[in-house]
C-alpha cells in the first residue's frame, strides 16, 4: 500500500519560493548582463567604425588637398614658366624671320604656328589644372574645356550633352566630380586607343547622373590592375557620397557611371 505523502512544511514552501526568486534573480540578471554587454560592445564596434571612417575621410581629404595643390603648382608653372619661354621663342623667331632669307620664311612660320598653337594648349591645360579656375569657371565650363582641348589636338571626338534643367551644386562637389571626370578623360587618351568620347550630364530632381564612354579597346574588370587613376577616382566618389561604378568589356569600351546626390555632405 503507497503511503500518503506529507505536505509541505511553511517553511519548506518558503525556501523553495525563495529559491525560485533567487533563480529567477540570476536569471534576469544574466539576461540583463548579456544584452547591456552586448549594447555596449555593438556601441564600440560602431564607434570604431565611425572613428576609421573619419579617419579615411580625413586622409582621402588630405590626400587630394596635396594632389589639388601640386595640380595647381604644375599649372603656375606651365603658365608662367614654360609658358613665357614659348613666348620668348616666338619673339625670337620674328627676329629671325626679318634676317633670314625668303626661302626660309615658310618654314620659320610654319615653326612660329607650332610654338603659337603651344602656348594656346598650355593656357587650357593650366585652366583645368588650377583648382582655383576650375572653381570660379565651374563645371560645365571646364569639362567644356577638357573636352574642346581633346578635339583640337585631333586626340578623339570628343561631344558633351547636358539634359534637364542644371541645379547648381557646392563649388567642393563641382571640382571633385570634373577631377572624376579628368581622371576618367586621362584614362582613355592613355589606355583606350579610343577615337570617339561621350559624356553625358542628366539633372534629375534628386541627383547629377553623369555618364561617359568611349569606343575603345576596353579592359577584364574582374582582373587587378596597379593603376592608382581607378583608386582615386573611387577615393573621390566616396567624400561626395556619390554611387561610382566603371564597366568594361575587351574589345566594347569602357563606361564610367556616377550618381552624385545633391544632399551630399560635401
Amino acid at each position: 500500500m503507497l503511503s500518503d505523502r506529507e505536505p509541505l512544511l511553511p517553511q519548506e514552501k518558503l525556501l523553495i519560493v525563495y529559491f525560485i526568486a533567487v533563480l529567477l534573480f540570476f536569471a534576469v540578471f544574466a539576461i540583463v548582463f548579456v544584452v547591456a554587454f552586448q549594447r555596449r560592445k555593438n556601441k564600440f564596434l560602431k564607434e570604431r567604425y565611425e572613428a576609421e571612417k573619419r579617419y579615411q575621410r580625413e586622409l582621402a581629404d588630405s590626400q587630394i588637398e596635396i594632389q589639388e595643390q601640386t595640380l595647381k603648382n604644375i599649372a603656375w608653372e606651365l603658365h608662367d614658366n614654360v609658358g613665357q619661354l614659348l613666348s620668348v621663342a616666338n619673339i625670337q623667331l620674328n627676329v629671325l624671320l626679318n634676317s633670314t632669307p625668303a626661302t626660309y620664311h615658310g618654314q620659320i612660320q610654319e615653326t612660329k604656328g607650332i610654338v603659337q598653337e603651344s602656348v594656346q594648349e598650355i593656357r587650357s591645360l593650366s585652366k583645368v589644372l588650377n583648382n582655383d579656375v576650375v572653381l570660379k569657371n565651374g563645371l560645365l565650363a571646364s569639362l567644356n574645356v577638357e573636352l574642346d582641348r581633346f578635339k583640337r589636338l585631333g586626340y578623339l571626338d570628343a561631344s558633351l550633352k547636358i539634359t534637364g534643367d542644371i541645379i547648381p551644386i557646392n563649388s567642393a562637389s563641382e571640382i571633385i566630380i570634373f577631377r572624376i571626370l579628368q581622371e576618367f578623360l586621362s584614362n582613355v587618351l592613355k589606355h583606350a586607343r579610343a577615337s570617339k568620347l561621350f559624356v553625358h550630364l542628366d539633372y534629375k530632381e534628386k541627383t547629377l547622373e553623369i555618364s561617359a564612354n568611349d569606343d575603345g579597346i576596353g579592359f577584364d574588370t574582374s582582373l587587378k590592375t596597379d593603376s592608382s587613376g581607378m583608386e582615386t577616382m573611387m577615393s573621390r566618389a566616396v567624400l561626395i557620397n556619390a554611387e561610382y561604378k566603371i564597366i568594361s568589356e575587351i574589345g566594347k569600351g569602357t563606361q564610367l557611371y556616377l550618381n552624385y546626390p545633391y544632399k551630399s555632405t560635401k
